[in-house]
């Protein structure tokens, strides 16, 4: 029996598939989850989508998932980069989008006591503060009132205390903390402009889940997102989590770990990644 997490796949069905025949794994025993960012920049997005409802996979919200949404709803333009175009054109797009805007953002398996999250989580929150958190985004994008948060969906919260008072605001925040977090400052304000490699980032700023007083710090989280932090075993040690995006979409390798054992088995992307 196993339980696989999945990196960012990103629109590269050629190394999930890849991927997936490696795993090989069994309907009836094995798991297979996905850490968000299922769409975009990659080749074959619906392909992606298709594959993840066949197989039946346990999926967290990324921030390139929730982009895809506002697009299709007419909440934000396409972007040069975006690479989505055919889910907005196929026969079961209502379906595609109808599953992907039901998903969570947070995962959370109490028998195998881990988490899965996109990106991380703030430092003031623990993961029942998350799930409490990421609920009311949940009950949002699934119900009637979608479009017009999908409209308001983008901004640069940093704090708990800019989000306060208001109600898209507070949802903003939420999206942010666990869709897009990689560093954070010492008063545990959200950086969201950071990218690197965590050995690059400026003065001031942490990793998310180095931060002093993290309140998360002792539960298990597996997480993807950021692509130049790459694997680092020693997580698992010092933190108790792990990261599973290894930057398929870039040329690097698609990645997947399994929560009972510890295995890391990936694919190489450099051939199967991008654009004709």
């Amino acid at each position: 029996m196993a339980t696989w997490v999945i990196g960012d796949v990103q629109g590269c069905l050629e190394a999930f598939e890849a991927l997936l025949d490696r795993l090989d794994p069994d309907p009836a025993r094995d798991a297979i989850w996905l850490a968000g960012d299922l769409v975009n920049r990659g080749p074959d997005s619906l392909g992606v989508l298709r594959r993840a409802m066949e197989l039946g996979a346990v999926c967290v919200l990324g921030n390139h998932d929730l982009h895809l949404l506002a697009v299709a709803h007419g909440a934000r333009p396409v972007q040069a980069a975006d690479t989505f175009g055919p889910v907005l054109e196929a026969p079961d797009r209502a379906r595609l989008l109808d599953w992907l805007r039901t998903r969570p953002l947070v995962h959370q398996d109490h028998a195998l006591g881990w988490t899965m999250v996109h990106a991380g989580l703030p430092p003031e929150w623990d993961v029942a503060t998350a799930r409490r958190q990421a609920a009311e985004v949940e009950r949002v994008l699934a119900g009637p009132r979608a479009p017009a948060f999908l409209s308001l969906m983008y901004g640069n919260e940093a704090s708990a205390e800019e989000a306060a008072g208001s109600d898209p605001g507070w949802l903003r925040y939420t999206l942010n903390a666990l869709t897009r977090i990689r560093c954070v400052t010492g008063a545990g304000r959200l950086d969201l402009a950071f990218s690197g490699p965590p050995e690059q980032r400026p003065a001031g700023l942490v990793p998310w889940f180095s931060a002093p007083g993290r309140r998360s710090r002792g539960e298990r989280i597996v997480f993807g997102h950021w692509a130049n932090l790459q694997l680092d075993p020693g997580l698992a040690a010092r933190e108790r989590i792990r990261h599973v995006d290894t930057g398929c979409v870039w040329g690097g390798r698609l990645t997947a770990l399994d929560l009972q054992s510890g295995e890391v088995r990936s694919v190489d992307c450099r051939s199967r990644t991008r654009n004709s």
